[in-house]
């Protein structure tokens, strides 16, 4: 059974850091790529980050370039989320997501991933 555990969210004023962690267990995570996805209340979920399984190849929403880095460590099953610059419009629940094909490009669409943690809270104040 793949496990997605999320943590690191919080409490952060405007022009903030905060880094997401995401521990997966269950699958050989070296070979998947991940995906970063958020949800702010009353919104869809909308695509944040992806990289690829090797760390080679990354992807990120316009609304985050330049202030977001995604990254991982497959030494530690672990990718993370680096947010810098936060803003108010930052704020959701953000939730990590493997996707179901080993070495696949990393993709931008949620349905396409097929296990999600169960979400951390980042909330920005202005």
């Amino acid at each position: 059974q793949v496990q997605l555990v999320e943590s690191g969210g919080g409490l952060v004023q405007a022009g903030g850091s905060l880094r997401l962690s995401c521990a997966a267990s269950g699958r050989t995570f070296s070979t998947y790529a991940m995906g970063w996805f958020r949800q702010a209340p009353g919104k869809e979920r909308d695509f944040v980050a992806a990289i690829s399984w090797s760390a080679g190849n990354t992807r990120y929403a316009d609304s985050v370039k330049g202030r977001f880095t995604v990254s991982r460590d497959n030494a530690k099953n672990t990718v993370y989320l680096q947010m810098n610059s936060l803003k108010p419009e930052d704020t959701a629940v953000y939730y990590c997501a493997s996707d179901p094909t080993p070495r696949f490009r990393p993709q931008s669409g949620w349905m396409r991933y097929d296990y999600w943690g169960q979400g951390t809270q980042v909330t920005v104040s202005s």
